[in-house]
């Protein structure tokens, strides 16, 4: 399966993400109305952003620029490969 390149589609998929990410919220409140898991579903969602951000930019720009990711599971290997020293080059 090819990369989707066409902007359209792109702006399309990202919207279907969100909403989808609205329907599973919502519902997630609609089962439990308490201001806690309001509060704790606001704060995953935010750390999920945040951990995101760290993965695909963070490492990228400032521990490694040379290193490209392929998605969640290079970030994570990237991470945990012992034999990677560039991390500890970076400092």
């Amino acid at each position: 399966m090819r990369d989707i390149e066409n902007p359209k589609l792109l702006i399309a998929k990202g919207g279907l993400f969100f909403i989808l990410g609205l329907l599973a919220a919502g519902l997630l409140i609609a089962r439990n109305p308490e201001i806690l898991a309001v509060v704790l579903l606001a704060i995953a969602v935010w750390a999920f952003c945040r951990a995101y951000y760290f993965a695909f930019y963070v490492i990228e720009k400032y521990i490694d620029p040379t290193y490209r990711f392929a998605g969640l599971g290079s970030a994570i290997r990237f991470l945990l490969d012992s034999k990677n020293n560039r991390i500890d080059d970076a400092k």
